[in-house]
């Protein structure tokens, strides 16, 4: 079987970089954890492989339809998805509830737009950090976690470059 790779990503806020498409090119599943801006993202997204995605707190319209929260099994895992957490140290309400009753190997999120992983119980917490140019951040990232063939995890985490970078691009 071997190694078994996600792309994980968040808060493309509408605008979705060509390199997330380029370094997801060989992963076998896509999570979007929330603040999608708009349907042609996902759609895109899809294009290289199947995507799990909730809904953010900016996505309206119809992006409203998406769940607040998913899950997806992959090769043996269960990974969750939930835009608004909290941290690992301090998870809020709604993430300490779905990992009790799901029990998920992974929990992805977003909504901070900063890059974190941690552990809450034996639950592998991450935010992959904000894909997208609108927000506070400085620099926009994505992640590729693997499965690897004996259940344990690595993660690459993905620099896509300045967010100034990409507005003074006028990228869309």
């Amino acid at each position: 079987m071997g190694r078994t790779s996600v792309g994980l990503v968040s808060d493309t806020h509408g605008w979705l970089d060509e390199q997330v498409l380029e370094v997801f090119k060989n992963v076998a599943h896509i999570v979007h954890a929330g603040d999608i801006g708009r349907e042609e993202v996902i759609h895109r997204l899809e294009e290289v492989a199947p995507v799990t995605v909730v809904r953010g707190n900016i996505d309206g319209g119809e992006l409203r339809f998406y769940p607040l929260e998913a899950s997806v099994m992959v090769a043996g895992k269960k990974i969750s998805a939930l835009h608004i957490a909290g941290s690992p140290k301090r998870p809020r309400p709604a993430a300490r509830e779905l990992i009790s009753r799901l029990r998920p190997d992974v929990l992805v999120v977003g909504h901070s737009h900063i890059p974190v992983v941690g552990k809450v119980g034996p639950t592998l917490w991450v935010n992959p950090g904000a894909a997208g140019r609108v927000g506070f951040h400085t620099e926009r990232y994505a992640a590729i976690l693997h499965i690897e063939e004996d259940g344990s995890f690595a993660m690459d985490r993905v620099v896509l470059g300045p967010r100034s970078a990409s507005l003074e691009k006028g990228e869309r």
